[in-house]
């Protein structure tokens, strides 16, 4: 499993769990904006901090998150 911190780029993240941004959206809606152009677009520099600022949840939260989803899919 990946480590996954604050600085962790999404498009890593997302390289490696490419099933991801269908669960970040069935989460949050608003993870919705990663599967538009504009989305595809603005997540080449985000990190998960940036992340965390866009939806308003706490990096410990997402990051909480994120892991549950990876460890539900086996990976």
């Amino acid at each position: 499993m990946m480590e996954i911190n604050g600085s962790t780029r999404l498009t890593d993240i997302l390289a490696q769990y490419p099933w991801l941004p269908d669960e970040l959206i069935r989460m949050d809606g608003r993870f919705g904006i990663i599967k538009t152009p504009i989305g595809k677009m603005m997540i080449k520099n985000a990190t998960v901090t940036d992340m965390c600022k866009k939806t308003g949840l706490s990096e410990k939260e997402l990051i909480s998150k994120l892991s549950e989803m990876v460890q539900a899919h086996g990976q």
